[in-house]
């Protein structure tokens, strides 16, 4: 029994060594630059942020998705609070959502969007982000 816990971890640890091997884009918000990984591919997009217990400043992830539709987000096996922003195609933001970790309840973008950017809970209200704001460095990012 005592293997199983060894087990989990080595998992957990596995799980995120890959989300470490995501490739970054750089993305600007106004004055504000973010180092986000892209989460292009449906296994990519379902890992997401889970099991991580940090996030550097200024560090978040972009999901790039196929077309331009409705949204949602949850926080299944996810430890760290985030926001996340929903995204138009052309790099504006719709609506921006808190998530509280390790909740399944959906959140839903407000229209169809074609991307979500998901950073540390309050990041966008720290910096006076809200809808309408423009993503810069998202187009092309595929």
């Amino acid at each position: 029994m005592r293997s199983l816990p060894l087990v989990a971890f080595v998992m957990l640890a596995a799980q995120a060594a890959c989300a470490a091997e995501l490739p970054t884009t750089t993305l600007t918000i106004g004055e504000h630059k973010i180092t986000a990984e892209v989460a292009v591919t449906p296994d990519q997009r379902e890992l997401g942020l889970m099991n991580r217990f940090s996030l550097k400043p200024d560090h978040g992830m972009l999901f790039v998705f196929e077309r331009t539709e409705p949204l949602a987000f949850w926080m299944k096996n996810t430890f760290i609070p985030l926001s996340v922003a929903f995204i138009s195609e052309d790099g504006r933001i719709v609506n921006i959502e808190d998530m509280a970790p390790q909740t399944e309840n959906p959140h839903w973008s407000k229209g169809p969007t074609r991307y979500a950017l998901e950073m540390k809970k309050g990041w966008f209200a720290e910096r006076g982000i809200g809808p309408g704001a423009v993503v810069k460095g998202i187009a092309g990012v595929r």
